[in-house]
């Protein structure tokens, strides 16, 4: 067996890869990294979570929550009769996870958007029962100009409106 051989070999089974060709290995591989780098962002977020907001868990320690935002801006276009014109106007990309779900946690998150003025553009939702809860959106700030008062809504006042409403939801769960 060769030296490349051996290193791919290796690199199989690192990565619990069940295809032979190396192509498929590398692939494999790379999703390997991504899983890998995705837990690890989101330790990282659980930590921080933890260090900069302690209502964003529960004293027991069972229901761990992270959120993480990230502005991006969003190329919107409106088309006239006469000629296309083209803006962009400033998005969120919010991530919450928790160890376990709580009763009512996604309609508070969706509260907190709505109470912003984030309008939630697409969603990705997982939770059953007593398993972990997850949540990817992606949210606009279209209707903060309109709802005005409070100034602009930027990734600290998203981040901090979704860790209170974790903190209520377990509370309010606690209270029943």
């Amino acid at each position: 067996m060769s030296g490349k051989e051996k290193k791919l070999q290796l690199l199989r089974s690192v990565t619990k890869s069940n295809v032979a060709n190396k192509t498929s290995i590398l692939v494999d591989a790379s999703k390997y990294i991504k899983e890998l780098k995705d837990k690890v962002e989101e330790a990282a977020a659980a930590s921080s979570a933890a260090d900069t907001d302690s209502s964003s868990s529960s004293s027991s320690g069972s229901a761990m929550a992270a959120a993480t935002v990230r502005t991006y801006q969003m190329s919107v276009s409106s088309v006239d009769l006469d000629n296309s014109n083209s803006s962009c106007r400033r998005g969120f990309r919010i991530n919450v996870s928790m160890e376990r779900t709580r009763p009512g946690l996604l309609v508070s998150v969706l509260e907190a958007f709505e109470d912003l003025g984030l309008d939630v553009l697409d969603a990705d939702v997982s939770c059953a029962d007593d398993t972990a809860f997850r949540l990817q959106a992606l949210g606009s700030g279209q209707g903060q100009q309109q709802g005005g008062g409070s100034g602009s809504v930027d990734e600290q006042k998203v981040r901090q409106a979704v860790l209170q409403a974790i903190s209520k939801c377990m509370n309010d769960d606690g209270d029943e």
